[in-house]
């Protein structure tokens, strides 16, 4: 059975350790020299960043995020062995490790260091679709003629590469398609390398959850268990027709992933979804002018994201976080495109006036979906608001002082409530 040491990228059979350099780090699979598709995970990204940077917290668990009343962004497996998650409320992060150490995230260093991965990654193949600063898919098919080595042993060059040089660790999931590559690189985490083959495919997802499929948040596995589908035995069960009938154009998804099928290609230019911007207070808030304030703080945010990258949105969302943590969101689209503050402003304000009763909130954000190049934003005026090409125009010239003078170089009055 072919074999791969990674730590010393030796190519040998089966063994249980390299014949080469001894190392028990091998890898094998019947497969493991014909497959091509890999997803490529960091390991605890922000918070390995934070411990290379700052050698006095190895050892220690610490955790990314927010103050107290922010949530976890990542956290070290030390604090993970506890209990502690990502997205989870940092007051009870701190309850279920008291002892660990809560850094402030750095999201521009953390953008930095993840460029320096794609370099990496781009040197083995063009094919590369980032999902995240910390994990991106690569389609390696035809790579073994231009680098003299199969993919697999490329992907452990790799990890080799980010831990020498870079300092971190990553996770490899190497498979047929992107679905069962993405949930292989969960498999061993952390500094893990998993395979799925073709030939194992319906032998490994026999008697797994439904909730391994990336995607698949609560209220999907609810609708999912509502229909008596927990695992990918009760979704093979299911005819295609019926799935499509219950689920939408996502049955027909759903009915592919129970076999293991999956024919999405690893697209380099995979377009953005969405792009949003929320805050949590440090106290829960029902102040509707305190709102407001920072409504206009988060479209700017947003509209100088979408500028920043060419883009415009057609759909605005608005987030509420209740005390309790439940959600409320608000969408509204719109006629056509926009890029502009002054209208991620105007419809999330509007959005916000129709939120019935004055509950107090802990955290507020604007989003801006449907995406769509610059090119096709803001091309009518609004014949309902005279003074919207004149706000339009005047945002545009404070674009243009900030860019020569600074972001604080104009700053509207609604921004400093």
């Amino acid at each position: 059975m072919p074999a791969l040491c990674r730590d010393c990228l030796t190519t040998f059979e089966t063994g249980a350790r390299c014949p080469a350099c001894r190392s028990p780090r091998v890898l094998s699979h019947p497969e493991l020299f014909t497959l091509s598709i890999a997803h490529m995970d960091c390991d605890a990204f922000y918070a390995s960043v934070e411990k290379r940077d700052a050698p006095e917290l190895r050892g220690r668990p610490v955790i990314v995020g927010g103050a107290r009343r922010g949530v976890v962004s990542t956290c070290c497996y030390l604090a993970r062995i506890k209990g502690v998650r990502s997205a989870m409320p940092m007051f009870q992060a701190l309850k279920l490790c008291p002892e660990a150490v809560v850094v402030r995230p750095r999201h521009s260093h953390y953008a930095a260091v993840s460029r320096q991965i794609r370099v990496l990654m781009d040197a083995l193949t063009p094919v590369v679709e980032p999902l995240s600063l910390d994990e991106a898919f690569l389609d390696l098919t035809g790579t073994q003629r231009l680098h003299g080595a199969p993919p697999a042993v490329l992907l452990a060059r790799l990890l080799k590469r980010m831990e020498d040089e870079v300092g971190l660790t990553g996770s490899v999931g190497l498979s047929h398609n992107k679905f069962l590559a993405k949930i292989a690189s969960d498999l061993d985490k952390p500094r893990g390398f998993s395979v799925i083959g073709r030939a194992d495919t319906a032998a490994f997802l026999k008697g797994k959850p439904v909730r391994m499929i990336w995607g698949v948040g609560a209220a999907g596995q609810a609708a999912l268990e509502a229909a008596g589908i927990r695992t990918f035995d009760d979704l093979a069960r299911w005819d295609r027709k019926d799935l499509i009938h219950r689920f939408g154009q996502i049955g027909d998804r759903l009915w592919h992933l129970a076999r293991g099928e999956d024919n999405r290609r690893v697209n380099p230019r995979e377009p953005m979804k969405s792009i949003s911007a929320e805050t949590t207070f440090d106290e829960d808030t029902s102040d509707r002018d305190l709102l407001d304030g920072h409504l206009w703080r988060l479209a700017e945010k947003v509209a100088d994201r979408t500028k920043a990258k060419h883009l415009a949105g057609c759909t605005v969302t608005l987030k509420l976080k209740r005390a309790d943590f439940s959600t409320i969101t608000r969408r509204h689209t719109l006629r056509e495109a926009t890029q502009m503050a002054d209208r991620l402003y105007r419809e999330a304000a509007e959005l916000l006036a129709h939120v019935e009763g004055h509950e107090a909130y802990r955290l507020i954000g604007v989003g801006l979906s449907d995406i769509v190049p610059e090119t096709e934003a803001d091309l009518t005026a609004d014949l309902l608001d005279p003074g919207a090409v004149k706000r339009a125009g005047a945002e545009r010239a404070t674009d243009a002082i900030r860019a020569r003078f600074g972001p604080e170089a104009i700053v509207k009055g609604r921004a400093l409530r």
